[in-house]
């Protein structure tokens, strides 16, 4: 008898629900459209629309401008990590993966799907995925502590609607990454080596030679110093286009926390907790919240802008064969033996040499052994003795 089928699992009391895998997924998008939702609700599109219609060419150009010197310069950053890492990357197609990838971060949704393609492309094309993407992620790390540690002194100096609390909690956030370094080395004092502790021994060891080497450390701190410098002028650009009056040491704080929110994966192609931070901070700032939600959405459209030739890098590169490397060459040789059917073999004109046995091919044939005559002895045969 066949044994009835087991049944299926309740689940258990008091467990949290399972969310689905799509929805995971998609949470960060889904959650970047619900704060723009909530911000158009409440404030209207009186602003967004104004904010775009103030952008024009000239206004373009110098988007397309500043996107250049912070994409050549973020592609050096890159270069320079992956020769740290001993990986050869060209500077010349480091520019356009990196104008390709911005164009996809600014496109689809997610905001990161534009270096994973970059990070996949290169592992392939450098005969190692796994290195390909280190180099990635350590050359976006690099400009996300350049971002934290300028931030960190903006808005602890400058006058802006969380300088006072950040006052309160740095000292905080000061202890408790020491406790936590301490607590760190204790463990690794004290703990066995593992294969998960050689690991992360290897993995820190790269970051330190891509990031703090004396050959590579210097430009990779001097590009994302300019990267930054190129993001913040792009908020001033956006501000001023937009009607903002607010003189730049007033911007400046505004744009750190801007670039911060950024940073967070909860968005549609950048748009959402950008655009929330901006209200915020302008209407804490004394802006008015309109004029920040129009800044966010004009520094949002020259962001795009500027991103445009990575579209152009893709198509180049889509319609652009694959198959351009050349094949393996083989030598021309004399005509087979046995033409295929069908065929005529061409006769060569009278008084034309025939080619020299130099210039032909070698051609091989299996010979098939012949039987050799039988040679006479030049020798009697001795007769034979009578047997008895």
């Amino acid at each position: 008898m066949r044994a009835p089928a087991a049944a299926p699992l309740a689940p258990r009391r008091g467990a949290a629900p399972r969310v689905p895998r799509a929805l995971r997924a998609h949470l960060g998008s889904l959650a970047g459209t619900g704060i723009l939702a909530v911000l158009l609700w409440r404030l209207g599109t009186g602003a967004l629309l104004d904010g775009l219609r103030r952008i024009d060419g000239p206004t373009l150009l110098a988007a397309l401008g500043i996107g250049l010197v912070t994409t050549v310069f973020s592609a050096w950053r890159w270069v320079l990590v992956a020769r740290a890492l001993h990986i050869r990357l060209p500077l010349a197609p480091a520019v356009g993966d990196y104008y390709s990838a911005l164009f996809l971060n600014a496109a689809l949704p997610g905001g990161v799907l534009g270096d994973v393609h970059r990070a996949v492309r290169h592992g392939r094309d450098a005969g190692d995925l796994g290195r390909g993407v280190r180099a990635v992620v350590l050359e976006r790390a690099a400009g996300q502590l350049a971002l934290l540690g300028v931030g960190a002194v903006v808005l602890l100096t400058m006058p802006s609607p969380v300088r006072a609390g950040a006052r309160q909690t740095a000292p905080l956030l000061g202890l408790a990454a020491l406790g936590a370094l301490a607590v760190g080395l204790a463990l690794r004092m004290n703990r066995a080596p593992s294969h998960r502790g050689r690991a992360l021994r290897a993995a820190f060891g790269e970051a330190r030679r891509a990031l703090l080497s004396r050959r590579d450390g210097p430009g990779v701190a001097l590009s994302s110093l300019v990267v930054l410098a190129g993001h913040l002028t792009t908020f001033v650009l956006a501000a001023r286009v937009a009607g903002s009056t607010a003189s730049v040491a007033v911007l400046t704080p505004l744009a750190v926390l801007a670039l911060l929110a950024m940073g967070l994966p909860l968005n549609v192609g950048g748009w959402g907790p950008r655009e929330g931070v901006t209200v915020w901070a302008f209407g804490a700032a004394g802006l008015g919240a309109d004029s920040g939600l129009g800044v966010a959405v004009v520094y949002g459209m020259l962001g795009l802008a500027a991103a445009l030739p990575g579209a152009v890098v893709l198509v180049v590169r889509r319609r652009t064969p694959s198959g351009t490397a050349p094949g393996p060459v083989v030598p021309e040789g004399p005509e087979p033996h046995h033409a295929p059917a069908g065929t005529t073999r061409a006769r060569r004109p009278a008084g034309e040499p025939s080619p020299s046995p130099t210039s032909a091919a070698p051609r091989t044939r299996r010979r098939t052994p012949r039987a050799r005559p039988a040679v006479p002895c030049p020798f009697p045969p001795t007769p034979a003795k009578d047997a008895r």
